[in-house]
């Protein structure tokens, strides 16, 4: 079972990108040929349009995931661009991919929706995106429920391939991401870059701490007990804590009787002692960028090897290649 999913280095990683997805990656590494991960700086380039900060990003989120435990010995890591073959792909999909298809994507209309300006790469992106997919015969894709719909776009892309060209492409299914541990920003919202809302992974302990103790809380009296279950401060402790401490921070709820600076100074300490010694890794690793580099170029050379397999499939299927 090959295991394929990307990123995008639009900004530093935050607790929503680690619980949501980036932790789930590292359980599901086996090893190089079956667990590919790449950054996708192609994808960010519909955002990100500084091109020394694109490089830093791509760069820095590289460092963070190997900080965070992705291990080159068990997954290939490579950057997107890296990969021309991948270009090349999505231009034979895009020959045939309907309009129509790409004008129902939810994040097309969703920007069409709120009057937005959409350029013409994020209404092609899931064609981009199935090209990702398709280009290294990726069998799983773990995705968030958001990202469902551009899976099926993929197969149905594939698929139409398939049957005019005959049997090319691997039809990939979507592994669905527990979210079950859902993760607030500090307004109470769902934690994203575009709301302003994140508490980054590597946040120096001091600044971060900080951070918490703003995360805004309701105004009821401290004697009065309060339901942990809708406290998004709660929610967010939760996620660094064994069932044991879950619990009595829950009774305490319940009992009433605290304020929640306590839980803060609480969730601060369970945070920092979680991601320190992945905090430590990441100073090693930037101490040494060409490490990080050889890692991505090394990933790199493995993920052309298998797309330039299936990119002349692909082209000697459609014509182009003899």
């Amino acid at each position: 079972m090959r295991v394929l999913s990307g990123i995008q280095p639009t900004g530093r990683f935050h607790w929503g990108n680690y619980f949501g997805a980036i932790r789930q990656y590292i359980e599901l590494q086996g090893n190089p040929d079956d667990a590919l991960y790449f950054i996708a700086n192609l994808h960010a380039l519909t955002t990100v349009r500084d091109p020394d900060e694109l490089r830093r990003l791509t760069l820095d989120a590289a460092t963070d995931l190997l900080a965070l435990g992705l291990d080159p010995d068990r997954a290939t890591l490579f950057v997107q661009s890296d990969v021309p073959e991948v270009s090349e792909l999505c231009w034979l999909l895009m020959t045939g991919t309907p309009l129509g298809l790409l004008e129902r994507c939810h994040a097309y209309k969703d920007k069409k929706a709120r009057g937005l300006t959409a350029d013409a790469g994020l209404f092609a992106y899931p064609v981009l995106m199935a090209a990702d997919i398709l280009a290294y015969d990726s069998d799983v894709v773990p995705v968030g429920e958001d990202q469902v719909q551009h899976i099926e776009v993929c197969r149905d892309l594939a698929a139409s391939f398939n049957h005019h060209f005959g049997e090319t492409f691997v039809l990939p299914k979507a592994k669905i991401l527990d979210t079950s541990a859902r993760v607030p920003g500090t307004d109470g919202e769902k934690m994203s870059k575009s709301y302003d809302n994140t508490l980054e992974v590597f946040e120096e302990p001091k600044p971060l701490g900080k951070k918490i103790m703003r995360i805004v809380t309701d105004s009821r009296p401290m004697e009065e007990p309060k339901n942990p279950e809708s406290d998004h401060l709660f929610q967010l402790y939760s996620l660094f804590v064994d069932d044991d401490a879950r619990e009595s921070m829950a009774a305490t709820y319940r009992r009433g009787g605290f304020g929640y600076g306590q839980v803060k100074k609480a969730l601060a300490d369970a945070a920092i002692a979680c991601f320190q010694q992945a905090r430590e890794r990441r100073r090693e690793f930037e101490a040494q960028p060409n490490r990080v580099r050889e890692i991505l170029g090394d990933g790199a050379a493995r993920a052309r090897k298998k797309a330039g397999e299936v990119l002349l499939r692909a082209q000697r299927a459609c014509g182009v290649k003899p």
